[in-house]
């Protein structure tokens, strides 16, 4: 009975699948092949080691570094450039909805004198208003398109140049005044009111 149950070797063998086929490229014997193995101690344990090659029969060391494999930015401990001379204001937005936010509220501005919004978006249409008002003391044909052509309403523009000589006549800039106040319900964004001085 026991003969009836034992297997040939080569019948075994033949069950087997065949391992896969390493090639070589030409010119590469496997005999100039090292394997490297710890000199002695206990074998380590197979278990996940995260980066580490698939096939560490290949490696001359018993360490492995991975430092070849991620591009290093050495520029004193930063990963990060800093924004030398960039000077605009994104306020989360590309450039052509930007324009269109700060056109609106610049709009909104010199139609009501006084409004609220974030404190990012007032420091960054101050600016805006300010060429305006400037605009406006020229008074010239020229300067007036060019508000027309900035201002979403044309009876402001008309407006603002009708009255601006005898408001800011002997001010030299600085027609805005931002005044902080609390912050808004429910992100906490800091908030400010901007006005006309």
């Amino acid at each position: 009975m026991a003969s009836a149950s034992t297997f040939s070797l080569s019948s075994l063998r033949a069950a087997l699948p065949s391992p896969p086929c390493i090639c070589f490229p030409n010119g590469f014997s496997p005999s100039k092949l090292k394997i490297a193995r710890p000199k002695s101690g206990p074998r380590p344990l197979n278990s996940f080691v995260g980066l580490a090659p698939l096939l560490p029969i290949f490696s001359s060391s018993d360490s492995f570094s991975f430092e070849h494999c991620f591009p290093t930015i050495d520029n004193g401990s930063r990963f990060f450039a800093m924004r030398h001379g960039r000077k605009v204001p994104k306020l989360n937005r590309p450039p052509d909805q930007r324009k269109a936010l700060l056109r609106g509220l610049t709009t909104q501005l010199l139609k009501y004198g006084r409004i609220k919004t974030t404190r990012a978006r007032a420091s960054a249409m101050r600016k805006y208003v300010d060429k305006m008002v400037t605009l406006a003391k020229d008074g010239t044909l020229h300067k007036r398109r060019q508000a027309l052509g900035f201002v979403y309403e044309k009876q402001i523009v008309h407006a603002l140049f009708a009255e601006v000589g005898e408001r800011y006549g002997d001010r030299e800039g600085g027609y805005t005044r931002i005044i902080r106040t609390l912050p808004r319900r429910g992100d906490n964004a800091p908030m400010a009111y901007i006005e006309l001085v």
